[in-house]
């Protein structure tokens, strides 16, 4: 089975050349737009046939959209002040940037984080560094070559070397107006042996009523992270999605992993009517390791297409991915994911779950984990998944030592998704989520009844 490209009114030559025009791009940059273009016009949205039952685009509401191509920064954005705990700060509002801060301990150790145009104008060798090829994106991936082709916002995130900071870069979204879209992108380099954590806050605009269903137009929220860790290098990068319900939003997230580099993901989505994420681990560097957590809440009609690809190529590379759903009302889920061991990746540990809860009966969610093995000297490559509604031992274990059934189930499901939960780095975020999973709950509970 077959699926047909994009196709996209917004993705073309012209744009894309109107695009870099206006942001005043290097031919480099200007080359890449148009190579990804092309690659747009000519790749299926689903290439791989295991996956492609379940590609669902019917909630966009195509023509109603139209994103962004300038972007500036707003006037005051400089004067922000830091989130309590945060070591560097960004906000971006739809077409500007409208808070930026740096703490004392990111700037002594030169930590940037700045749009592309800043860069571009003021070191442009940081940013031809790592993105002068296509290595930081899926070059087989429409989605992510439609950001390459017609991003209008690019933002750096660089840590030097060896630095270590006390608390996280945070970095805030918002897609803007309605019927308008903020096509973005994220560059993430972090140097040999810093220690860095970053927390990634996708939501809604301060204009947004209610859960923005009853709105005529939708807004769109398409963007990347794209991270390049250097040898010994640790990341903790954590996401929470909590658009309101008239948002459909596209994420792309890959990176490169160095010799000994560490990566832990730690992702949360509630909201938006659809969110389709992919994140893409090369596990390049001899000993490099990704642990992966991914969580998804649904309701109403919201759909979530969550799909993770792990390459292990590098010897002695640990993958550690968890996928977990939890879906009432009408909502679906589709869980996807697939470990490569190339041939010269000798010594791989690697485990891929993904489990979906089912907490009403017109509820769906598909898991397909799979595994590709070209050497058979591994460590591990096992992989185990589920769909199935709460496990009736479990309520009945919690009630007989004295809950109600209803605080049991709802015990059951916030402790499944807890491990996500727990790795937040802001303590008030982790109760924000925490309220978010609770504000669910009402909806699952009435029909579960």
């Amino acid at each position: 089975m077959s699926v047909a490209p994009l196709r996209l009114p917004f993705v073309s030559e012209q744009n894309a050349r109107t695009i870099s025009r206006t942001l005043e791009e290097p031919d480099w940059l200007l080359e890449q737009r148009l190579e990804a273009v092309a690659r747009v016009a000519e790749l299926p949205a689903e290439g791989n046939q295991l996956f492609t039952p379940y590609l669902d685009l019917r909630a966009v509401r195509w023509e109603s959209l139209r994103p962004y191509t300038e972007t500036g920064m707003a006037s005051a954005a400089l004067d922000a002040p830091l989130p309590p705990g945060a070591s560097a700060f960004i906000r971006i509002d739809g077409d500007a940037v409208t808070a930026r801060a740096l703490g004392e301990d990111a700037r002594a150790a030169g930590v940037v984080i700045d749009t592309f145009a800043d860069v571009l104008r003021q070191r442009p060798e940081l940013l031809r560094d790592h993105n002068a090829s296509d290595a930081t994106l899926p070059v087989d991936d429409a989605f992510a070559q439609v950001c390459r082709a017609v991003w209008a916002q690019g933002l750096l995130v660089h840590v030097p070397p060896g630095t270590r900071l006390a608390g996280p870069i945070v970095i805030r979204w918002s897609p803007g107006a309605a019927g308008r879209g903020l096509i973005a992108r994220t560059l993430v380099t972090i140097g040999e042996g810093a220690r860095v954590r970053i927390l990634e806050e996708q939501g809604p605009t301060g204009t947004d009523a209610g859960d923005g269903t009853s709105l005529d137009a939708q807004r769109l929220w398409w963007g990347t992270t794209e991270v390049v860790l250097g040898e010994g290098a640790t990341l903790e990068l954590a996401g929470l999605q909590e658009f309101s319900r008239d948002t459909v939003a596209f994420v792309t997230r890959q990176a490169t992993l160095g010799a000994d580099a560490r990566l832990r993901w730690a992702l949360a989505s509630v909201g938006a009517e659809l969110h389709k994420s992919r994140i893409d681990n090369l596990l390049v560097g001899r000993g490099s390791s990704v642990q992966q957590v991914e969580i998804g809440f649904g309701g109403g009609s919201q759909l979530f297409d969550l799909t993770s690809y792990t390459r292990h190529i590098g010897e002695d590379t640990t993958g550690d991915l968890l996928s977990k759903g939890v879906f009432t009302d009408r909502s679906r889920g589709y869980i996807k994911g697939l470990i490569e061991i190339q041939r010269t990746a000798r010594g791989t540990d690697s485990f891929l779950g993904e489990f979906s809860m089912l907490l009403a009966r017109k509820s769906r969610s598909v898991t397909i984990p799979s595994l590709e093995i070209d050497q058979p000297d591994v460590r591990r490559a096992s992989h185990s998944s589920s769909v199935a509604p709460i496990d009736e031992a479990q309520i009945f274990y919690l009630m007989s030592r004295g809950l109600d059934r209803e605080t049991a189930r709802k015990t059951i499901v916030m402790g499944f998704l807890e491990p996500v939960v727990a790795r937040i780095p802001l303590p008030e975020v982790q109760e924000r989520l925490r309220g978010l999973l609770e504000e669910k709950w009402p909806a699952a509970a009435s029909a579960a009844a």
